[in-house]
């Protein structure tokens, strides 16, 4: 058996034979951690420039971090809450 084949990290540029590789948009992208890959590839909010790493809200083809920030930037009629039971019990 011969040795792994390293690759880099596409933003530290960390030579690493375990790295992460996430596929988006057609491009494949390697990293070294999950803190290099949420810096490329995750959005950033409108309202905060923020990498909206979790759910966050969408509305007029913008993102913001939560329903509060886009409010503060004047999008209305958002809540980062889903009525009670939208997911099923397991999740209530």
């Amino acid at each position: 058996m011969g040795s792994p084949i390293s690759k880099q990290c596409a933003v530290c540029g960390n030579e690493y034979d375990k790295l992460i590789q996430i596929t988006k948009g057609g491009q494949t992208l390697f990293f070294d951690c999950f803190e290099c890959a949420i810096h490329a590839m995750a959005p950033h909010c409108e309202g905060c420039g923020l990498h909206v790493i979790g759910h966050g809200v969408e509305v007029d083809n913008l993102i913001f971090c939560s329903a509060q920030c886009a409010r503060k930037h004047g999008k209305v009629g958002l809540s980062d809450r889903l009525p009670f039971g939208v997911y099923g019990s397991a999740h209530t």
